[in-house]
């Protein structure tokens, strides 16, 4: 069973949509946000390459962002439904699950999180995904801060709150998009990553250094 498969685990992620849980979600600090994420994706990720060993690491990262376009959709469809009250919710929440998309992404390549310039560039890829830029210039250091910079960029769907009862399913497709183009950034830029890894393997053990 994957992850998220089951309804139980869905429930107990919107669960953090309680104001509570958004409240220490907002002040959570983004690096420590992704090393406690870092021990999940490794079991999310070992999971996944044992149930298809045959697959090449871009199948089980459209497996990841698939996983997490689920959650996003839910997501836009309450949030929607609740109207402009729910966006900066929506948004804190969507910048979390993006993150969490990203640390899986980057697992499965086999980088290593718990370096800061590994944490630093993931996250500056979060930045430019998003059109913020990379983050280590933009200074931002918890979840809710990267949730208001969404905002004041425009968010990612702030269309679809116009309407709130008629826009849940619009919502909805825009958090679903959003988190697939972000997964597809991420796996460009960590396939690059894992061909300079190999080549510099090739290299090393050919020099038999």
């Amino acid at each position: 069973m994957g992850f998220y498969d089951s309804v139980a685990e869905r429930l107990a992620f919107l669960k953090m949509l309680s104001p509570g849980e958004l409240k220490k979600l907002g002040s959570a600090k983004l690096s420590d946000v992704v090393l406690q994420e870092v021990a999940r994706a490794r079991v999310r990720v070992a999971e996944l390459e044992k149930r298809y060993p045959q697959s090449a690491p871009k199948d089980l990262a459209q497996r990841l962002i698939d996983e997490k376009k689920n959650l996003a959709g839910m997501v836009g469809g309450v949030s929607g439904v609740f109207g402009l009250v729910a966006l900066p919710a929506d948004l804190v929440f969507m910048a979390y699950l993006q993150i969490i998309l990203l640390t899986d992404v980057a697992t499965l390549y086999k980088v290593n999180l718990k370096t800061e310039r590994a944490r630093g560039e993931m996250l500056d890829l979060f930045g430019y995904a998003n059109g913020l830029g990379p983050l280590h210039r933009a200074g931002p250091k918890v979840v809710g801060k990267l949730g208001a910079m969404l905002l004041e960029k425009g968010g990612m769907h702030t269309l679809g709150r116009a309407m709130p009862l008629v826009a849940a399913p619009v919502t909805a497709y825009f958090n679903n998009q959003h988190i697939q183009m972000v997964g597809e950034q991420a796996v460009r830029f960590y396939e690059g990553f894992d061909k300079a890894h190999a080549k510099a393997k090739a290299q090393r053990k050919a020099t038999g250094s």
